[in-house]
C-alpha cells in the first residue's frame, strides 16, 4: 500500500481493462500519480464502484465548421459531389459566429458521450476564407477544460483548381493549424495536390492527414501515390487517410497487397460509418454494397486504424450526435464484427486513433493526464455491445460532465 498526503483526488474501486479486480488511481496536479489497490490517503475521493475507467475516447476525424445544417437545405442530395456542392453554397455566408455556435453544439454532445480529444477538420479555400479556422481555434481555447482539439487544415474543393486556396492554408499554418489534409480526388492535378500538401507538411512540420478514395470504383486509386510520398519523405507514422472506402471494393488478392503496403508505409486508415455508408452506394436499385472498409481487420494486419464521427447533421450525413461508443457499435454491427472482436472495436476510438494522432501521453498510465471516463459496465468487452451509459467524465483530473443513471419507478414505489 503506498501511504501518500500529495494526491489531490483518488478514484476508488476503478475496473480498467483487463484487469481482475477494481484499483484505485492517484491524481496529483492533473495528473495520474498511482494505480493500485486501497491507496491511502485523505484526499477527495470518487468512488467508482467497480465501474469501468477508460481513458477518454479519441475522436480523429470530424467537420465541426459544418455540423448542424439541417434546415438551411433540402437533404436530397443524391451522391458525394451533391453534398460537397450543396455546403459550397452554403459556406459562402457562413460567419465567425456561426461556425462557433453550431461547432460548440456539437463539442458538447462529444464532451458528455466521453471525447477527450479531437482532430477536427477546418475548410480553408476563397469561400469561406478564414472564417471558419478563426472560430474552431476560438472553440479549442474556450474548450480546452474538457477537450483537446486539434486542427486540421484542408482544401475541400481542389487546391491546384483554386486559386487562392494554398496562401490561405499556409496563413492558417502560420497561426495556429496543427495539421495539413487534402481532398485529391476533387482536385483536376491529384499527384500536384498530394505532392504541395506533403510540401507544406515538411515545411511546417506538420503530420498529414487526407480524404481519399472515397467511392467503389477499384479500377483507380491514390493510395499508391500517398504511400510514394509519405515513405519519399520519411514520413511514416505521420499520415492517415479517411474514408478509403475503395478498400471495400477490393478482392481478398489485391486487398491483402494493399494492407501490406499500408502498414510497410505507416499510413493509418479512418473509417467514417455513417457517411460512408450514407453515400456509398446510392446508384445500387437492389443489393446496395456497404461500402465499409474494415478497420479491425486492417489492424489485425499491421495498420493503424479508427473509427470516427465525420460529420453531423449536414448534407454528408443527415445524422449524428458526436457519440463514439455509439458509431463504434454502429461500425460493429455493419462489419459483421464477432465477439472476439469487440476488443478491437473498442480501440478503434481509443488506444488506436491516440496513435493516429500520435497522442504520446494518452491512456490510464502512471504520470500521463488523468483524462477518464467511467462506464456503467464492470468489463470492456461489453461496452461496445450493450452501449452502457458513460456517467462520469474527467479532465486533467477536474470534473466534466455527469449523467445521473435512470430511475424506474414501479407501481407502489
Amino acid at each position: 500500500m503506498t501511504i501518500q498526503s500529495a494526491f489531490d483526488l483518488i478514484f476508488r474501486n476503478a475496473m480498467l481493462r483487463g484487469a481482475a479486480s477494481p484499483v484505485d488511481i492517484g491524481v496529483a496536479g492533473g495528473r495520474i500519480a498511482a494505480i493500485e489497490p486501497k491507496l491511502a490517503c485523505d484526499a477527495a475521493e470518487v468512488d467508482v464502484g467497480g465501474r469501468l475507467a477508460l481513458p477518454g475516447l479519441v475522436d480523429s476525424h470530424i467537420h465541426l465548421d459544418k455540423a448542424c445544417l439541417l434546415g438551411r437545405c433540402a437533404h436530397d442530395h443524391g451522391n458525394l459531389g451533391d453534398a460537397i456542392r450543396a455546403v459550397s453554397a452554403m459556406k459562402r455566408d457562413f460567419t465567425v459566429e456561426d461556425v462557433y455556435a453550431r461547432g460548440a453544439r456539437v463539442l458538447e454532445r462529444a464532451i458528455v458521450h466521453g471525447t477527450t480529444r479531437m482532430r477536427t477538420h477546418v475548410e480553408i479555400d476563397p469561400r469561406i476564407g478564414l472564417r471558419g479556422f478563426e472560430a474552431v481555434k476560438t472553440l479549442k481555447r474556450d474548450y480546452a477544460w474538457a477537450i483537446d482539439l486539434s486542427l486540421c487544415v484542408f482544401p475541400q474543393e481542389g487546391l491546384t483548381n483554386d486559386p487562392g486556396s494554398e496562401e490561405l492554408l499556409i496563413r492558417a499554418l502560420r497561426d495556429g493549424g496543427d495539421v495539413i489534409g487534402g481532398c485529391p480526388y476533387t482536385d483536376t492535378d491529384p499527384n500536384a495536390q498530394l505532392e504541395r500538401i506533403f510540401d507544406l507538411a515538411q515545411a511546417f512540420d506538420v503530420d498529414v492527414d487526407l480524404h481519399l478514395d472515397f467511392d467503389l470504383d477499384p479500377s483507380w486509386s491514390h493510395l499508391d501515390e500517398v504511400c510514394r510520398q509519405t515513405e519519399r519523405r520519411n514520413y511514416g507514422g505521420r499520415v492517415a487517410i479517411g474514408h478509403a472506402t475503395k478498400l471495400s471494393a477490393l478482392p481478398p488478392e489485391r486487398l491483402k497487397a494493399t494492407t501490406t503496403r499500408l502498414a510497410k508505409a505507416g499510413v493509418a486508415v479512418t473509417v467514417l460509418p455513417a457517411t460512408d455508408l450514407y453515400l456509398m452506394g446510392r446508384e445500387a436499385t437492389h443489393n446496395a454494397p456497404r461500402g465499409l472498409t474494415l478497420a479491425h481487420k486492417l489492424a489485425g494486419d499491421g495498420v493503424v486504424c479508427s473509427v470516427a464521427t465525420n460529420n453531423v447533421l449536414n448534407p454528408f450525413t443527415p445524422f449524428g450526435d458526436a457519440s463514439l461508443l455509439r458509431m463504434a457499435n454502429f461500425y460493429a454491427n455493419v462489419a459483421h464484427a464477432s465477439v472476439n472482436d469487440f476488443d478491437t472495436c473498442l480501440d478503434l476510438v481509443t488506444e488506436l486513433p491516440a496513435r493516429l494522432m500520435n497522442l504520446g501521453d494518452y491512456g490510464i498510465k502512471v504520470g500521463n493526464p488523468a483524462d477518464l471516463v467511467v462506464l456503467d459496465s464492470q468489463d470492456s468487452r461489453f461496452a461496445i455491445a450493450e452501449l452502457p451509459d458513460i456517467l462520469l467524465g474527467f479532465k486533467a483530473g477536474r470534473q466534466t460532465f455527469a449523467r445521473q443513471r435512470p430511475t424506474l419507478f414501479r407501481p407502489g414505489s
